[in-house]
């Protein structure tokens, strides 16, 4: 595959992911397997492999442990579980526990009544409202950060260059990713103290 058929192929991928609806939520309480389920349903075109687990009972009872999750009402998860669950599921990819457990405490103060203008509902609504502004904007970065590495290298021959213009591009969005991590990190960092 050549580097713009990748390029291509990575941007008809990101047409298949987007966020669960507060509506697909239910609004009845779920046991453990059922959480996992509506979870793999929702999120499946997430997963790099087939065989990657979404979610499990070991993740979810981990996450329940470290006080990521507040415990559920006999073994029944409700909407709001899920809402938790979800923002736990983007941010374990690139947060430690401890990180996530910051990020998510407006979500705990939302769940046991100390943040009262807010539901959870509520805050899930407005954090994913950006949602198709955000892609608009990464699209746009994508494109110009692709075009930019295929300025590169452009003294190497055919298929060498092709190889190292597709070493420039990852470079790139993983030096991009880097930086977001780090700010995100010190958004954590600077709010943790601010509350000391």
């Amino acid at each position: 595959m050549t580097n713009k058929q990748l390029y291509d192929f990575c941007m008809e991928q990101l047409n298949t992911i987007g966020r669960i609806s507060l509506n697909d939520i239910p609004n009845i309480d779920l046991y453990m397997d059922q959480v996992t389920t509506f979870m793999d349903k929702h999120l499946s075109n997430t997963k790099r492999n087939d065989d990657d687990k979404i979610l499990t009972k070991t993740m979810i009872n981990n996450y329940a442990k470290n006080d990521l999750l507040p415990p559920p009402n006999k073994k029944k998860y409700s909407k709001d579980h899920i809402i938790f669950l979800i923002f736990i599921y983007y941010y374990k990819n690139f947060l430690s526990i401890g990180d996530i457990h910051s990020v998510l405490e407006p979500l705990h103060q939302a769940f046991d009544g100390t943040l009262h203008s807010k539901s959870l509902s509520d805050i899930y609504e407005e954090v994913f409202s950006f949602d198709h502004k955000q892609m608009e904007r990464l699209r746009k970065d994508l494109e110009e950060t692709f075009e930019a590495s295929q300025s590169s290298f452009l003294d190497a021959s055919g298929e060498e260059r092709e190889v190292l213009q597709r070493f420039a591009l990852i470079c790139m969005l993983s030096f991009d990713i880097y930086l977001k991590k780090q700010m995100v990190e010190t958004l954590i960092d600077e709010t943790g103290k601010e509350k000391k």
